[in-house]
């Protein structure tokens, strides 16, 4: 199969050095990998540049942004800066943070997984990070999310879901639009990917109400948004973040944001959310 990769990169002179290492080493090689320098002050552009000169299916697209750290946008307007250097000759499109270290076989078993399943339109293993020495699980959502760091999307997936929205949110209504079109989610729990920087660390206060934001935005209703907001600060152990989350949803709403997902959309994922939490209670 033919695996495109985008890894957008801001300041990650630490990483990315590694990042690349892994997938240049992959048992099935992607056949390109396009890393979008967004913006860099350090060594990135540099050390990726060392790469592009080394391996011929590595490119780099040099952009400038903001210098603020937003989650959504920001890094999703990054990897359409390098989806729109790539033919479409792929069949599956990978957004790929660029602090992450894959094992040698990652590409090789998603390969597996999509062959064996038809309807089958993302698939993805689990981020660990360490701690005291030890690389343990990061056990921020439940286990059949895809995390946004690593997300592996089958090309005609990609393209029902109409790709990758520019918001806070992409990484989570994506999944539940894939669902609406009858996709299939996979998470291997065989496949250990470490993830360097935690999520979440440079995060400010903009970007929490972002969060909320986006839980309008998604047409999830008040008392959806309550109960995951409720749920995302206990996990996080902060009640200030739920703070964060409610005022971010009634600002979405008081400022009529752009929603992400069409009223027959929002009406599916509202029932898609009731089912789950109804399911976790029985």
């Amino acid at each position: 199969m033919n695996f495109y990769i985008i890894i957008p990169a801001h300041n990650e002179e630490d990483a990315i050095a590694q990042t690349l290492e892994s997938l240049v080493k992959q048992s099935l090689p992607a056949k390109q990998i396009v890393v979008v320098n967004d913006n860099s002050t350090d060594d990135t552009q540099y050390i990726v540049e060392n790469y592009v000169s080394q391996y011929s299916n590595i490119s780099i697209v040099n952009t400038v942004s903001s210098n603020k750290h937003l989650p959504g946008s920001k890094i999703i307007n990054a990897f359409y800066k390098g989806y729109e250097t790539l033919d479409h000759n792929y069949d599956v499109i990978c957004k790929f943070d660029a602090d992450l270290i894959f094992p040698k076989h990652y590409l090789e078993q998603l390969a597996v997984h999509f062959k064996q399943n038809e309807r089958l339109g993302m698939a993805a293993g689990f981020c660990y990070i360490e701690k005291n020495n030890d690389w343990i699980l990061e056990n921020l959502t439940h286990k059949d999310h895809i995390r946004g760091a690593l997300k592996a999307y089958r090309k005609q997936c990609f393209l029902d879901i109409d790709k990758l929205k520019r918001s806070m949110g992409w990484d989570t209504v994506d999944e539940l639009l894939a669902k609406y079109y009858d996709w299939e989610l996979l998470t291997d729990e065989s496949l250990h990917v470490k993830h360097l920087k935690p999520t979440g660390v440079s995060y400010n206060k903009a970007s929490k109400y972002l969060q909320g934001e986006a839980m309008y935005k998604m047409r999830y209703g008040f008392t959806i948004t309550l109960i995951s907001a409720l749920k995302l600060a206990y996990k996080k152990k902060s009640v200030v973040l739920f703070k964060d989350y409610m005022t971010g949803y009634f600002r979405g709403k008081r400022n009529k944001l752009d929603r992400l997902v069409t009223q027959e959309q929002g009406q599916f994922i509202r029932k898609l959310r009731w089912n789950g939490m109804l399911s976790k209670l029985k």
